[in-house]
């Protein structure tokens, strides 16, 4: 990644760093998950620089973007996202989010025009009985042990639970997490935005792209489904949550499907 260019946008008191493939193309803006980075969507963004400008946003607390004390609600995220949109020019960028960055997507793509499509990697459409669940866990305490750790630890434990993916991603991956600020993990507090209203209010085409293991359900799916006639849905089998680094293969290629043919 590193011929790729690299940039800031600045909101406030927030830096929200950013890397982009360039050039003169229809821009493509990628919004990762919690305790992700941008650079975890380098195989998605290698495989469609030739046609698109890929922006890869670190969210805040996140990666090389600033971490406040507080403010990481969906709202905070929301307006991070159009800042870079309208800071950076962006014309009518297709918006992929995953998990945490696909709630941001839905929520950008329902209220802002300037957008051209958006794709909504098993985000975070979560019931509220989940929400709580998570919340309530110990996600939280689990990262800042994490924290304590090594580098080479987070990658040998990272390498054990997910033999199949990339040393890249591995890197990647735990680059990304021993550089997650704790107060990030305020996005878990319940509740969510409603979900079913967001994805009814966006007008332009909507990829829905879970794997047979994730969070959102095939008959969550049918049902967003029907609620929106905008919205299409690809599964990948074999993947889990983090379906986009568990196939990424398959993901670039419902990606490609959907912004080749709709």
């Amino acid at each position: 990644m590193t011929h790729w260019k690299s940039g800031h946008v600045e909101r406030g008191d927030v830096t929200l760093a950013f890397a982009r493939t360039g050039g003169a193309k229809p821009p493509m803006l990628l919004l990762h998950g919690l305790a992700a980075s941008g650079a975890c969507w380098t195989p998605v963004a290698r495989a469609f620089a030739d046609r698109f400008d890929v922006i890869m946003l670190d969210a805040r607390g996140h990666g090389d973007s600033s971490a406040p004390p507080h403010g990481y609600g969906y709202e905070d995220h929301v307006r991070d996202v159009i800042s870079v949109i309208d800071g950076l020019h962006l014309e009518a960028p297709v918006l992929v989010g995953h998990s945490m960055g696909g709630m941001t997507a839905a929520l950008v793509a329902s209220r802002y025009p300037n957008v051209a499509r958006v794709v909504l990697a098993d985000p975070t459409f979560l019931t509220p009985a989940r929400q709580r669940e998570v919340y309530e866990s110990d996600v939280a305490e689990q990262h800042r042990r994490l924290l304590r750790r090594s580098r080479r630890e987070v990658e040998d434990d990272l390498r054990k639970r997910h033999a199949h993916r990339t040393a890249e991603t591995i890197a990647h991956l735990a680059d990304a997490r021993l550089r997650t600020n704790v107060a990030a993990f305020d996005v878990l507090v319940p509740p969510n935005p409603a979900y079913e209203n967001i994805v009814a209010a966006i007008d332009v085409p909507i990829l829905l792209v879970t794997g047979d293991a994730g969070v959102v359900t095939l008959e969550t799916a049918r049902h967003l489904s029907a609620i929106n006639p905008h919205l299409r849905v690809e599964v990948i089998a074999g993947a889990g949550h983090g379906l986009h680094v568990d196939r990424p293969d398959a993901f670039a290629a419902a990606l490609e499907r959907f912004v080749t043919f709709g």
